[in-house]
């Protein structure tokens, strides 16, 4: 029997590379190229790493558009043996593709995520749905759940949000999100910005700076106008990074969290 069973169970190499199959059919292409076709991916999780990402049988890659890396990065990805350039419509991507040198992983090629790093495929799809940034962790939930709490914001001492209606959003590994309906929203202390981030679990946010000199970070306050269905109730809500203003819910001051976000939540710098 191959090792790459399809049960569904977390395996480690002696790397310390977590790996598990995936029945998920996965695609990845380079705009209209698809250079990945894959009904038997494998997900991965390289140490220390927050997100995983996949794997693919040689088979169901096209191998004929992956070089010898002329650059070969030094120190990325865990202990990788190979890297390939990817060549497709004319244009050459540096070390888009690597191998890992695990057994478990044997006869599989990875791939960057141009919505992550900038560089490797830029349009993937699980089944017939484009997910961005990332694979989704099948160990991980994000529920949104309608509440009646009441939510109050503040930034330097002015209130900027007060509600009792809002959404709250339950993410595996961060802090709950508070999303506060824009009428209950001091949305005329804050500029938009052309600050956008994608999340494969919620969709793309736009996002909103303050307009006061608090010290506090750009791009604070965030809204998915069009979510991914399984997060509909947070459209056109907003929300507050917790981890750069003061929130208190049902009376009680909440803690300023420390979570992957305090290193870019510092005033100028952007996300």
């Amino acid at each position: 029997m191959s090792t790459l069973s399809t049960a569904q169970s977390l395996r480690t190499t002696p790397e310390g590379i977590l790996w598990e199959p995936s029945d998920r059919w996965v695609r990845g292409r380079k705009g209209a190229v698809t250079v990945v076709d894959s009904h038997r991916p494998v997900l991965v999780w390289e140490p220390g790493a927050a997100v995983p990402l996949y794997a693919f049988p040689r088979e169901e890659v096209r191998e004929d558009l992956l070089r010898p890396a002329r650059n070969p990065p030094a120190g990325t990805h865990t202990g990788s043996l190979v890297f390939y350039d990817l060549a497709v419509d004319g244009e050459l991507l540096e070390n888009a593709a690597w191998t890992f040198p695990a057994e478990d992983l044997a006869g599989h090629i990875a791939f960057e995520w141009s919505g992550r790093t900038g560089t490797g495929l830029d349009h993937w799809y699980e089944e017939e749905e484009e997910i961005f940034v990332h694979p989704r962790d099948p160990h991980k939930r994000v529920d949104a759940l309608v509440s009646s709490r009441h939510v109050q914001v503040e930034i330097d001492g002015t209130v900027v949000a007060d509600t009792h209606r809002p959404v709250l959003v339950f993410e595996t590994g961060l802090p709950v999100r508070y999303y506060i309906p824009r009428e209950d929203v001091r949305l005329d202390l804050f500029s938009p910005t052309e600050h956008s981030t994608g999340c494969p679990y919620k969709g793309t946010a736009a996002y909103w700076s303050w307009n006061g000199e608090a010290g506090i970070p750009p791009n604070v306050l965030w809204s998915y106008p069009d979510p991914l269905p399984a997060v509909a109730a947070v459209k056109n809500l907003l929300a507050f990074y917790n981890e750069a203003v003061d929130i208190t819910v049902d009376g009680e001051p909440q803690e300023r969290p420390e979570t992957v976000f305090n290193a870019t939540l510092r005033p100028g710098t952007g996300r």
